[in-house]
Protein backbone atom coordinates (compact mmCIF):
# COMPACT_ATOMS: atom_id res chain seq x y z
CA UNK A 1 0.00 0.00 0.00
CA UNK A 2 1.00 3.42 -1.27
CA UNK A 3 1.08 6.09 2.07
CA UNK A 4 -0.10 8.50 -0.49
CA UNK A 5 -2.94 7.02 -0.95
CA UNK A 6 -3.50 6.05 2.04
CA UNK A 7 -3.49 10.16 2.90
CA UNK A 8 -5.10 10.92 0.50
CA UNK A 9 -8.02 8.08 0.70
CA UNK A 10 -7.95 9.44 4.45
CA UNK A 11 -8.18 13.35 3.70
CA UNK A 12 -11.23 12.98 1.67
CA UNK A 13 -12.73 11.14 4.23
CA UNK A 14 -11.93 13.58 6.67
CA UNK A 15 -13.54 16.43 3.96
CA UNK A 16 -16.52 14.35 3.76
CA UNK A 17 -16.57 13.93 7.08
CA UNK A 18 -16.33 18.00 7.87
CA UNK A 19 -18.86 18.54 4.67
CA UNK A 20 -21.31 16.37 6.33
CA UNK A 21 -20.82 17.49 9.76
CA UNK A 22 -21.19 20.51 8.60
CA UNK A 23 -24.10 19.97 6.41
CA UNK A 24 -26.42 18.04 8.73
CA UNK A 25 -24.79 18.10 12.32
CA UNK A 26 -23.49 21.53 12.75
CA UNK A 27 -26.61 23.54 12.34
CA UNK A 28 -28.74 22.01 14.49
CA UNK A 29 -26.15 22.28 17.43
CA UNK A 30 -25.69 26.05 16.36
CA UNK A 31 -29.01 26.39 16.15
CA UNK A 32 -29.56 24.68 19.70
CA UNK A 33 -26.84 27.20 21.31
CA UNK A 34 -28.43 30.34 19.80
CA UNK A 35 -31.99 28.84 21.25
CA UNK A 36 -29.80 28.48 24.65
CA UNK A 37 -27.92 31.84 24.66
CA UNK A 38 -31.24 33.56 23.92
CA UNK A 39 -32.57 31.56 26.73
CA UNK A 40 -29.94 32.83 29.21
CA UNK A 41 -30.59 36.42 28.32
CA UNK A 42 -33.88 36.23 28.49
CA UNK A 43 -33.46 34.78 32.11
CA UNK A 44 -30.91 37.04 32.71
CA UNK A 45 -33.17 40.14 31.30
CA UNK A 46 -36.05 38.71 33.78
CA UNK A 47 -33.88 38.42 36.36
CA UNK A 48 -32.76 41.93 36.01
CA UNK A 49 -36.55 43.00 35.85
CA UNK A 50 -37.29 40.79 39.10
CA UNK A 51 -34.54 42.60 40.85
CA UNK A 52 -35.89 45.73 40.05
CA UNK A 53 -39.90 45.60 40.74
CA UNK A 54 -38.16 43.97 44.05
CA UNK A 55 -36.28 47.39 44.55
CA UNK A 56 -39.47 49.22 43.69
CA UNK A 57 -41.43 46.81 45.98
CA UNK A 58 -38.72 47.14 49.03
CA UNK A 59 -39.08 51.35 47.96
CA UNK A 60 -43.01 50.98 48.09
CA UNK A 61 -43.24 48.91 51.38
CA UNK A 62 -40.92 51.21 53.24
CA UNK A 63 -43.16 54.14 52.22
CA UNK A 64 -45.92 52.37 53.18
CA UNK A 65 -44.92 51.36 56.52
CA UNK A 66 -43.63 55.21 56.93
CA UNK A 67 -47.22 56.40 56.21
CA UNK A 68 -48.45 53.62 58.31
CA UNK A 69 -45.83 54.93 61.01
CA UNK A 70 -47.26 58.69 60.74
CA UNK A 71 -50.86 57.47 61.22
CA UNK A 72 -50.36 55.55 64.08
CA UNK A 73 -48.47 58.90 65.19
CA UNK A 74 -51.29 60.99 64.31
CA UNK A 75 -53.86 58.65 66.22
CA UNK A 76 -51.99 58.25 69.24
CA UNK A 77 -51.98 62.00 69.61
CA UNK A 78 -55.41 62.28 68.84
CA UNK A 79 -56.12 60.01 71.64
CA UNK A 80 -54.09 61.93 73.94
CA UNK A 81 -55.25 64.50 72.93
CA UNK A 82 -58.62 62.82 74.13
CA UNK A 83 -57.82 62.10 77.27
CA UNK A 84 -56.13 65.03 77.88
CA UNK A 85 -60.06 66.86 77.30
CA UNK A 86 -61.37 64.15 79.43
CA UNK A 87 -59.13 64.87 82.09
CA UNK A 88 -60.09 68.14 82.24
CA UNK A 89 -63.30 67.92 81.47
CA UNK A 90 -63.45 65.49 84.71
CA UNK A 91 -61.31 68.38 86.83
CA UNK A 92 -64.09 71.13 85.73
CA UNK A 93 -67.04 68.65 86.70
CA UNK A 94 -65.08 67.60 89.55
CA UNK A 95 -64.21 70.90 90.59
CA UNK A 96 -68.09 71.99 89.84
CA UNK A 97 -69.24 69.20 92.08
CA UNK A 98 -67.32 69.96 95.30
CA UNK A 99 -68.42 73.86 94.82
CA UNK A 100 -72.13 72.57 94.98
CA UNK A 101 -71.42 70.03 98.02
CA UNK A 102 -69.56 72.94 99.64
CA UNK A 103 -71.93 75.69 99.36
CA UNK A 104 -74.56 73.02 100.37
CA UNK A 105 -72.36 72.61 103.68
CA UNK A 106 -71.79 76.38 103.94
CA UNK A 107 -75.84 76.45 103.53
CA UNK A 108 -76.03 73.53 106.01
CA UNK A 109 -73.58 74.70 108.48
CA UNK A 110 -75.52 78.36 108.47
CA UNK A 111 -79.02 76.84 109.11
CA UNK A 112 -77.60 74.69 112.29
CA UNK A 113 -75.71 77.94 113.23
CA UNK A 114 -79.47 79.64 113.20
CA UNK A 115 -81.24 76.81 114.91
CA UNK A 116 -78.62 77.03 117.33
CA UNK A 117 -78.36 80.84 117.99
CA UNK A 118 -82.39 80.06 118.26
CA UNK A 119 -82.35 77.27 120.64
CA UNK A 120 -79.44 79.73 122.64
CA UNK A 121 -82.20 82.43 122.67
CA UNK A 122 -85.31 80.27 124.12
CA UNK A 123 -82.85 78.42 126.96
CA UNK A 124 -81.88 82.40 127.52
CA UNK A 125 -84.62 83.44 128.25
CA UNK A 126 -86.01 80.62 129.75
CA UNK A 127 -83.35 80.93 132.33
CA UNK A 128 -84.04 84.54 132.43
CA UNK A 129 -87.71 83.88 133.33
CA UNK A 130 -86.36 81.11 136.32
CA UNK A 131 -83.94 84.00 137.94
CA UNK A 132 -86.66 87.02 137.35
CA UNK A 133 -89.37 84.01 139.28
CA UNK A 134 -86.32 83.65 142.23
CA UNK A 135 -85.73 87.13 142.23
CA UNK A 136 -89.91 88.51 142.40
CA UNK A 137 -90.40 85.18 144.30
CA UNK A 138 -93.35 84.41 142.21
CA UNK A 139 -94.69 83.26 138.99
CA UNK A 140 -93.85 85.11 135.34
CA UNK A 141 -96.50 84.08 132.65
CA UNK A 142 -94.61 83.96 129.62
CA UNK A 143 -96.96 83.90 127.64
CA UNK A 144 -98.29 87.29 128.93
CA UNK A 145 -94.62 88.66 128.70
CA UNK A 146 -93.32 87.15 125.80
CA UNK A 147 -92.62 90.82 124.27
CA UNK A 148 -90.42 91.62 127.45
CA UNK A 149 -88.61 88.50 127.45
CA UNK A 150 -87.90 88.93 123.15
CA UNK A 151 -86.37 92.04 124.07
CA UNK A 152 -84.21 90.90 126.93
CA UNK A 153 -83.63 87.99 124.67
CA UNK A 154 -82.59 90.61 121.76
CA UNK A 155 -80.31 92.39 124.27
CA UNK A 156 -78.61 89.45 125.52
Amino acid sequence: MNINLTLLGQMITFGLLVWVTMKFVWPPIIQAMQERQKKIADGLAAAERGKHEQQLAEEKAKQVLHEAKQQAAEIVAQAQKRANEIVEASKDTARVEGERIKASAQSEIEQEVHRAREELRKQVGAIAVVGAERILKREIDPKAHDQVIQDLVAQI
